[in-house]
């Protein structure tokens, strides 16, 4: 199928690197090219100092303690909002330094403190490893609010892709859980269904960078077993949640030519008619992953909501 892909994001197709995901050997493969990936990628250099140090927090009980990296802005005088932010990868992929850059320029452009999640990956480590991690960083922060500085009540949860799946089980858990309470969730281009039966879903097949095959993939590994089966749990599939009421805010982001939108729209749907303030945007010919291509008019303008939707969630 061709796509009318934004002619900033066509030159960088090449670029990027093919990403096709059928069996664990692909599944290596595929990270080895993550890694070089990291290396190709724009750095970001902060106009105000910040300070970033790797650290652990206990893990869900009986399992290891979660790494994660803390950024802080450097100076500060009072509590600042915290986010826990959640990388992307198809829950399969992906590390702290993958969106090292982009979590840096947040923190220099909001001035809050970011603390970003090692989860552990499937399939190694399937459903309920991953968004426990998340959930046991989520309640690190708000135990250590005064510690990190961070005002307790502005603390919100957000990520990209698998991340924003992840977040968006991370705010079932603290719903369901009593706690930490959550003012914001970023659900950036988000992986929420495991039924994969949407239009996008059944027809982006060969979409760049991510399509039905690999989404397929994604969730036999986090599920550990065939996906779409009756008795999935919504903290691993959002979309399977039958009662979206009670949640924090919501900015929920989509990509035209990405197998993930119809999901992504549904779900902010539903959490507007549950009665939760979400905010949707969806941009035109952009594609899953296409915000990496920073020099690209789409996605300056990508970047730029969400830093304004993540000031006005964090009530900055």
């Amino acid at each position: 199928m061709s796509y009318a892909i934004d002619p900033e994001l066509l030159p960088w197709l090449d670029m990027l690197p093919a990403v096709a995901l059928t069996d664990y050997e692909s599944l290596v493969a595929a990270r080895d090219q993550r890694s070089r990936l990291n290396d190709l990628l724009p750095s970001y250099e902060p106009v105000n100092p910040i300070d970033v140090r790797d650290t652990a927090v206990p893990g869900p009980s009986d399992a290891p303690d979660v790494p994660v990296r803390v950024y802080s802005p450097a100076g500060r005088t009072e509590a600042v909002p915290g986010l826990v932010y959640i990388h992307g990868g198809g829950f399969v992929l992906g590390d702290l330094d993958m969106f090292h850059a982009i979590v840096l320029r947040l923190v220099d452009e909001l001035g809050i403190v970011i603390v970003s999640v090692d989860y552990r990956l499937a399939p190694e480590h399937p459903f309920p490893a991953p968004v426990e991690d998340c959930y046991a960083a989520l309640k690190w922060v708000a135990a250590k609010a005064d510690e990190l500085g961070v005002d307790p009540q502005r603390i919100g949860v957000g990520g990209e892709s698998a991340g924003g799946g992840l977040s968006a089980g991370t705010a079932l858990l603290a719903r369901d859980r009593g706690g930490p309470e959550l003012c914001f969730q970023y659900l950036g281009i988000p992986e929420l269904d495991d039924r994969l039966d949407t239009d996008s879903m059944r027809d982006y097949v060969d979409t760049p960078l991510w399509n039905r095959p690999n989404a397929i993939f994604s969730w036999a590994s986090y599920l550990g077993t065939e996906p779409g089966g009756d008795d999935v749990s919504p903290y691993a599939a959002p979309a399977r949640a039958t009662d979206l009421a009670g949640l924090p805010p919501a900015f929920v982001t989509t990509c035209q030519y990405d197998p993930l939108r119809d999901e992504g729209i549904e779900y902010a749907r539903r959490l507007a008619h549950a009665g939760v303030p979400t905010e949707l945007r969806h941009y035109p010919a952009t594609f899953h992953g296409s915000a990496f291509i920073e020099s690209a008019a789409i996605t300056r303008r990508m970047f730029a909501d969400e830093v304004d939707a993540l000031r006005r969630g964090l009530r900055l």
